[in-house]
């Protein structure tokens, strides 16, 4: 190693001109180390800093790596492989975060530090010598300054005493700062050599060691993993590109079309009347003026019974108008040919339509017409709308009014839900077994809540809970229902709905109420109903609420022509009710119900309430019936087992889920 120049500390109480020239390089040199090693640090910190930021990223890369399954993506099925093969990475990772976080460590404390040390240490202190030094030569030449004023005569001996002992002071001060600012620039020769080396051999070392525990990670555990995920990538790859040439030779194919297929109106495709379904763009007459109108072009569906508009860029479609019932119609505008109306039933709400071919016009109207009629709900639409094609094909024939549309039919009535033909077009008789449209007519609104005006419910507040229903039950009727010693039986139910019915004793037309019930409710996506409670007596029946005992509905048990519990789901039962008006003949309504017990245990308990009220007008009979039958200790009638009482306590107010 080679000698090192240093200052002689000889040389510090002469303080000669020589002296202070060397000094001045050790000087220069001290300032040139600062400056270097302020930049060597800024670059040591940038360098750490961009570890500590890779530690932070690797960190952030492993947590987003599993986001990926929290994902809700719509198209995301066939991910159950990539899912896995990420959370193996994730793991992955993280180990290598581990390492990352462990490298900016030993960075921090190898590198950085040493090299902060060094600068505040060694450099500051230079510096801070560097000013003592320079304080006391300058109280050291003003002391001999005034130590070479005293006067030639007179000499004031006690002033001259004065300022030797004051030369002396400052000179011994400055020898000592000098020695030491001079040991202090000959150490500095040394420590400056093993600064640059220390950080940088610590750096160094850290690197190895993380890529040897990196080199351990990725080939003893890595390895296998890797080469599953290429071959995995390699099979996507393929796959993907397969998918690519079947689109292009695709694209190809249709792209060679004739040209016929972008004109409008060149549909070589025969009408479809038959259809119960349908989408595409019409163009919707909208009024702007009194007298002025204006047409926009927007995409319509069907959907169950309604007509459904989605604008463009639109996320979802609106319902424009119910088609049940509805008259569906060509119609001859002035500036637009393809027209079609749709009047509602009440014919206060009418829309025009344009289609954009002949072919789309006329399966526009059959379509529309088909809904109308409500044949989408029968078990075989297509062959209810072949039945009725006639009327369609009718429709498509252009005219300006409805009412000329009547006119000019041999048979208006045909449009009419229900309409029946003249002997000569009807169709071969009906098997024996009753048709859906023989037992509901085709169009007959569905209830789906049993609803009471406000000053309905108020008169049934003051009353204590009892009111009377359309049905014509009085309230001597059902009097003697609370105190029924035989029979009182409730249930805990949920109603479906209820539809008016043709027959009412034939047990076809529940199983029909509670298919067309059901189907209602899937079309308009009603799918939660209200707990009540059935009370079945000797007298009546009442659809009770469960929290305020208010009574919805009650039917007298002779005016219930007909009840029975569904052939393949037992919860789901059904009642006919014979309504009976001032004038006009009588009507019959089916009511849904879903039951938590049985629907067979529902319908024995009416039988038997309905054979009391036929043995009470024999005593001898209603004698035979309470022998004949297992009663209760309180002296009722023994129905069901341990699950009707807790029927009749009800499952309590809130809403449940029904089967329906």
């Amino acid at each position: 190693m080679p000698a090192v120049h240093k200052l002689l500390l000889e040389d510090a109480l002469q303080d000669s001109p020589q002296t202070r020239s060397l000094l001045s390089v050790y000087e220069e040199d001290a300032g040139n180390l600062t400056d270097y090693t302020n930049q060597l640090l800024q670059s040591m910190q940038r360098v750490y800093g961009a570890q500590n930021e890779m530690a932070l990223a690797t960190e952030q890369l492993s947590k987003q790596l599993l986001e990926y399954e929290k994902q809700n993506f719509t198209l995301g099925r066939g991910d159950e492989e990539v899912i896995s093969t990420l959370e193996q990475f994730a793991k992955s990772v993280e180990e290598l975060n581990s390492l990352h976080a462990e490298l900016t460590t030993q960075m921090a404390n190898r590198m950085v530090f040493p090299m902060v040390q060094f600068r505040e240490k060694d450099l500051t202190e230079i510096s801070t010598l560097k000013e003592i030094f320079g304080i006391a030569s300058d109280e050291h030449e003003a002391s001999m300054v005034k130590y070479s004023r005293l006067p030639k005569k007179r000499e004031n001996e006690k002033l001259k005493a004065e300022v030797v002992a004051e030369v002396a002071y400052t000179r011994r001060k400055q020898h000592q700062a000098s020695m030491q600012y001079y040991c202090a620039l000959n150490a500095l020769q040394h420590r400056k050599r093993a600064a640059m080396l220390e950080p940088m051999l610590g750096y160094s070392q850290a690197q190895m060691n993380f890529f040897k525990k990196g080199m351990d990670l990725v080939s003893k555990k890595m390895d296998s993993f890797l080469a599953s995920v290429s071959s995995m990538s390699q099979s996507i790859q393929a796959q993907m590109d397969s998918e690519a040439e079947a689109m292009r030779l695709s694209q190809r194919e249709l792209l060679s079309a004739d040209d016929t297929v972008y004109m409008p109106d060149r549909d070589r495709d025969p009408v479809n009347r038959t259809l119960i379904q349908k989408a595409g763009y019409l163009n919707i007459r909208n009024k702007t003026g009194l007298v002025t109108t204006a047409w926009d072009r927007l995409y319509f569906f069907t959907q169950g019974g309604n007509l459904m508009c989605q604008p463009r860029g639109a996320v979802a479609g609106g319902m424009v108008l119910d088609l049940d019932n509805s008259s569906v119609m060509a119609v001859e505008c002035e500036d637009r040919r393809y027209c079609l109306q749709i009047t509602a039933p009440s014919g206060k709400t009418s829309i025009i339509l344009q289609a954009e071919s002949k072919r789309e016009y006329e399966e526009w109207i059959c379509t529309l017409n088909n809904i109308s009629r409500q044949i989408y709900l029968t078990d075989n639409p297509e062959a209810v709308a072949i039945r009725l094609n006639q009327t369609a094909i009718q429709a498509v024939t252009p005219i300006t009014s409805f009412e000329k549309r009547l006119e000019g039919s041999p048979h208006p009535d045909r449009a009419k839900p229900g309409a029946r033909f003249p002997a000569a077009e009807a169709a071969p008789k009906p098997p024996s077994t009753p048709q859906p449209e023989d037992l509901i007519a085709p169009g007959t609104p569905i209830q789906f809540d049993i609803a009471l005006p406000a000053s309905e419910l108020l008169d049934q507040n003051r009353a204590g809970g009892r009111r009377t229903n359309p049905f014509g039950e009085t309230e001597e009727d059902c009097s003697s229902d609370a105190d029924d010693p035989l029979l009182q039986q409730a249930f805990a139910v949920r109603f479906l709905g209820s539809v008016a019915v043709r027959a009412g004793h034939a047990r076809e037309v529940i199983y029909e109420a509670v298919r067309q019930v059901l189907a209602a409710r899937a079309i308009h996506n009603i799918f939660r109903t209200d707990q009540s409670l059935l009370l079945v007596s000797s007298s009546c029946l009442r659809l009770m609420d469960p929290q305020t005992e208010a009574i919805r509905i009650t039917f007298r048990l002779r005016d219930v022509r007909q009840f029975a519990a569904h052939q393949e789901n037992g919860r789901l039962m059904g009642v006919v009710v014979e309504g009976h008006e001032e004038e006009g003949p009588s009507t019959f309504t089916a009511f849904v119900f879903e039951s938590d017990t049985e629907g067979e245990k529902i319908c024995y308990t009416i039988s038997l309430g309905k054979e009391i009220t036929e043995a009470k007008k024999d005593p001898v009979a209603l004698a035979q019936l309470i022998k004949s039958m297992p009663l209760t200790n309180d002296g009722k009638f023994l129905l069901l087992d341990d699950e009707a009482g807790g029927a009749e306590n009800g499952a309590g107010p809130e809403d449940l889920e029904s089967e329906a």
